[in-house]
C-alpha cells in the first residue's frame, strides 16, 4: 500500500511538487528519513506534519492509505 504526502508552500518548491506516494512506512520518525532523503533540501527547513488532518508533533504510527501533510512555518497576529 501507500501514503498520499502533500506538499505546502515553500515545501512545494523544494520537492518540486505538491504531492506524492511513496511506499507505507511504519511510523512518522521513518516516514521523515525517507523523504529527507529523496528531498534532501527539507533537512534543513522547519515544517509541521499533519496525519489525516491533524497536527502531530511526536513520533507516531502510521497506517496505509493515511494522507500526510508537509506545512511551512505559520505567520500571524
Amino acid at each position: 500500500m501507500a501514503l498520499e504526502i502533500k506538499y505546502f508552500g515553500m515545501l512545494t518548491g523544494i520537492t518540486q511538487k505538491s504531492s506524492e506516494q511513496i511506499e507505507s512506512e511504519p511510523d512518522l520518525d521513518r516516514l521523515m528519513k525517507v523523504l529527507k532523503e529523496r528531498h534532501p533540501g527539507l533537512a534543513g527547513v522547519r515544517f509541521s506534519v499533519s496525519v489525516n488532518r491533524r497536527l502531530v508533533h511526536d513520533n507516531s504510527p502510521i497506517a496505509d492509505g493515511d494522507e500526510i501533510a508537509l506545512l511551512p512555518p505559520f505567520a500571524g497576529g
